[in-house]
């Protein structure tokens, strides 16, 4: 793990990845990556989406209020490229849950599906919490997944997240109340 503090916020590097935020010079390559993607693989993967409305301005403007979020400690919005050649590869993020006495977080994740099945969300996801931890300063970091959501469950299992419980109609989504399963990392 490498980690370090730019100008445009928090960087960190693995053997494969560097996970740092989106640029304005990233737009050709973020657009491309959201391009080329599959149809969707299941219930939970977007694939294929309508880009035609993310202008080089709309971009712009995109990775402006991720620094906005980011400073005002809302969400931290990271880039996911692979370090041999740059290409865009996903995404994770933070929410910020609650500071003060709890320093708790949500983490989110997601890799293009054409960057599937070669453990790339894994070492992104494993880098992200010690990213949380040791940068941002969170005790506690969850990820709220929904209840099918198989290759998620098995993602957050495989970085060392501990399943915790269902809370039930936890997230509005689809028009209803969703549960979702909490999985979860402490940072001891």
């Amino acid at each position: 793990m490498n980690l370090k503090v730019e100008k445009f916020g928090l960087i960190s590097e693995t053997e494969r990845l560097i996970i740092r935020p989106l640029k304005y010079d990233d737009y050709e390559n973020w657009l491309n990556e959201f391009e080329n993607r599959y149809p969707s693989q299941n219930p939970y993967d977007q694939g294929k989406i309508d880009m035609s409305e993310c202008t080089l301005e709309w971009f712009h403007n995109l990775v402006d209020k991720h620094q906005e979020l980011a400073i005002t400690d809302i969400a931290h919005v990271f880039g996911v490229f692979r370090k041999e050649d740059g290409t865009h590869l996903g995404m994770v993020d933070f929410s910020t849950l609650a500071r003060d006495d709890f320093q708790w977080a949500r983490i989110g994740y997601t890799i293009h599906n054409q960057y599937w099945k070669k453990g790339y969300g894994k070492e992104a996801v494993k880098e992200a919490l010690n990213m949380g931890f040791k940068l941002m300063k969170f005790h506690r970091i969850e990820a709220h997944i929904n209840i099918d959501n198989t290759p998620s469950m098995k993602l957050a299992e495989s970085v060392g997240m501990e399943f915790e419980c269902i809370r039930k109609g936890f997230i509005y989504e689809n028009d209803e109340w969703t549960d979702h399963l909490v999985y979860y990392k402490n940072s001891q």
